[in-house]
């Protein structure tokens, strides 16, 4: 009866193994990916998916075999421990449970299949028991069976946790341009026609988000919770100047609208409760710009030029100093024509009290407090760390790019600890096909320096996504004409601080 056990036993791993292997080498490829996606060895993808289809079949073999059929029962036992412990720390350690992946566990859930997998153990150790009773000198086999049997989980077992530990460090801290894709990361909730597409967003209160216009940058609106429309107007004096590019941008309960090409930026209140919202001038002819950030009620932080090399520059305007503007010219480091090379996108946490100014063509970003001290710098999981590019100076004093090459972070979003940048590159073992149906969005945390995951945003019919913006629970996209909401999946809103 023990025998038929073992019997029994051998030849389910040797189905079970065939099976396993078999599926994966019929979708190679798809294998490939799912193991890359891995919360728990995404850093060793392509080594694994050979190595455990290898494995399978040599065990398999192995039971086949009369002479070596113990062997390939002990080996049985070990590999099928070392999927329970990795079941196990997916579930217990992981920042989030990964779509199935095929094969038997498409049929169950992660806990079913890690009760499968201990039921399996426990039936390998048995045909193993019986398997060293049927033979001679049952007392040194008894011992060996104790003994090999505690080696091999601790074995397998061990395997798996440094294999954890050593794939996130490499993710997070050494990532060499794998991404890990949350499920679910957003899920589609409301969609509201805007009528028109010059909107962008200009920031948000609570459940509130306000979007400015291109077009008639003296109107703006608002979309509360219930996704109702309000529209607002704002009453400037100094209407006569020559505005060229004139910008909205809100860190409630303030708004600030400025134009850096002629030097100026007016201030107002949302909290009001008017319609039309007056202002007053926060800054006139203390410095030009082309993007700028409100940090507080007096102080903004901006992007320039210098005047001496013609090159981008950070500064600060702070109505609250002697000096008004301070420029901190250390803090954009060039690699090449010091113009473009040093482009980027600024953004500002409101609860860190913290910069965030990340490069168009780098992977990089860089940290600074309030008033523009360099706190870090920190690279993306993009490996490119600079990009030659050429540009020449117009007659106009404008500069143009002269070998156009495309942005690796084409926008870029901060909401508290987390820095949220769509990303215009491939990484390894990606589909095509996604690219060409979505928007990748990477997230971090820049107060642990760590890479926290990515998501698609996929295009609205034609339409790709032109701008974005995260509050607590949502994220929001701008599509042409279309504003849509999403709801953050929890592996994203548990990463808030």
């Amino acid at each position: 009866m023990k025998a038929k056990f073992s019997l029994i036993v051998q030849y389910f791993f040797v189905l079970l193994f065939v099976y396993a292997a078999i599926s994966k080498l019929i979708t190679f490829e798809a294998f490939q990916v799912q193991l890359t996606q891995s919360p728990l060895l995404s850093a060793y993808a392509n080594i694994i998916a050979y190595l455990v289809i290898i494995v399978e079949l040599v065990i398999a073999l192995l039971l086949s075999l009369k002479q070596t059929k113990t062997l390939g029962l002990y080996l049985s036992y070990g590999l099928m421990v070392a999927f329970t412990i990795y079941i196990y720390l997916i579930l217990n350690y992981s920042d989030f449970i990964p779509c199935s992946c095929g094969g038997i566990l498409e049929k169950m859930g992660w806990r079913e299949h890690l009760w499968f997998n201990i039921i399996v153990c426990i039936l390998g150790l048995l045909a193993i028991y019986f398997q060293e009773n049927d033979k001679e000198n049952n007392k040194t086999n008894k011992k060996r069976f104790i003994i090999s049997s505690i080696l091999l989980t601790i074995l397998s077992t061990g395997i798996v946790i440094l294999l954890f530990l050593s794939s996130e460090h490499i993710i997070k801290k050494e990532n060499p341009f794998i991404r890990r894709y949350l499920p679910h990361g957003v899920i589609e909730d409301q969609t509201l026609d805007l009528q028109v597409n010059s909107f962008y967003f200009s920031g948000y209160n609570k459940n509130s988000i306000y979007l400015g216009n291109y077009a008639t940058p003296n109107l703006f609106i608002g979309v509360d919770s219930l996704f109702k429309r309000y529209d607002y107007s704002i009453k400037i004096d100094s209407i006569n100047l020559p505005y060229r590019n004139i910008k909205l941008k809100i860190l409630y309960p303030y708004f600030y609208l400025a134009d850096g090409t002629i030097s100026i930026v007016f201030k107002g209140r949302l909290d009001n409760q008017n319609k039309q919202q007056p202002t007053e001038i926060l800054s006139y002819k203390q410095a030009y710009f082309s993007d700028f950030t409100p940090i507080d009620s007096t102080t903004i932080v901006f992007k320039g030029q210098s005047s001496k090399h013609y090159q981008n520059i950070l500064g600060i305007i702070d109505q609250n100093t002697t000096t008004k503007v301070k420029l901190n010219p250390d803090l954009l480091k060039s690699d090449s024509d010091g113009v473009f090379d040093t482009d980027g996108i600024m953004s500002y946490s409101k609860e860190k009290q913290q910069l965030i100014y990340t490069y168009y063509y780098k992977n990089q970003f860089i940290q600074t407090d309030k008033k523009l001290n360099l706190l870090n710098r920190q690279n993306t999981i993009d490996t490119t760390k600079t990009q030659s590019i050429t540009s020449a100076k117009l007659s106009t004093g404008e500069n143009k790019m002269t070998s156009p090459i495309k942005a690796i972070n084409s926008k870029v979003i901060t909401h508290r600890n987390l820095l949220f940048i769509v990303s215009n590159s491939m990484g390894l073992n990606e589909s095509q096909k996604m690219w060409k149906q979505a928007s990748i969005v990477d997230v971090y945390d820049f107060t642990s320096n760590s890479y926290i995951g990515s998501f698609y945003i996929n295009h609205l019919g034609e339409d790709k996504l032109s701008d974005l913006i995260v509050t607590d629970h949502y994220l929001y996209g701008l599509f042409d004409k279309n504003l849509v909401r999403y709801k953050l999946a929890r592996s994203l809103t548990s990463k808030f601080q």
